[in-house]
């Protein structure tokens, strides 16, 4: 099976990178089950990454306005993706764009999962506020629930 996990994120803008800090530590958790990428979320790059998966998650931080550290969770395949949650991106091309033009073309995996983390400081900067790295564990637990990914034994 091809599998695929996917953070989205800028390690220089704050909570852009929440993302990426959730991949990073699914990581050893994935035994190899999952390819686990670090992308940008520059859309073909998205669309390259998910082709031909059978199943793939998504993490990214969003800006919808709602709490900071809040947490949602789209199946992509029931729900479509709404750009202005993801409204921080660099892209003119971002996530939802991708999602939405890989649903038309037909190029979605079977099943895609994507997980926003609710940002509350996109400024310029390394490191993410006290709610997004509170809820940071909490997506790590849903996605390794959901998909199947077991963590090692602790020692």
């Amino acid at each position: 099976m091809n599998r695929v996990v996917i953070g989205v994120g800028n390690a220089y803008r704050h909570d852009d990178a929440v993302g990426l800090v959730v991949v990073r530590q699914l990581q050893p958790a994935t035994h190899d089950q999952y390819r686990v990428l670090e992308l940008s979320g520059e859309g073909t790059s998205l669309m390259d990454a998910w082709a031909n998966a059978d199943a793939a998650v998504v993490v990214d931080a969003t800006s919808s306005g709602a709490k900071p550290g809040t947490i949602i969770r789209l199946d992509v395949a029931a729900t479509a993706v709404r750009s202005s949650l993801f409204r921080y991106s660099s892209h003119a091309f971002g996530l939802a764009e991708a999602i939405e033009l890989a649903r038309a073309l037909g190029q979605l995996p079977r099943r895609l999962l994507v997980f926003g983390i609710e940002g509350a400081d996109f400024t310029m900067g390394e490191g993410l506020s006290p709610e997004v790295n509170a809820a940071v564990p909490t997506v790590v637990a849903a996605i390794t629930d959901e998909m199947g990914v077991r963590p090692p034994a602790q020692h």
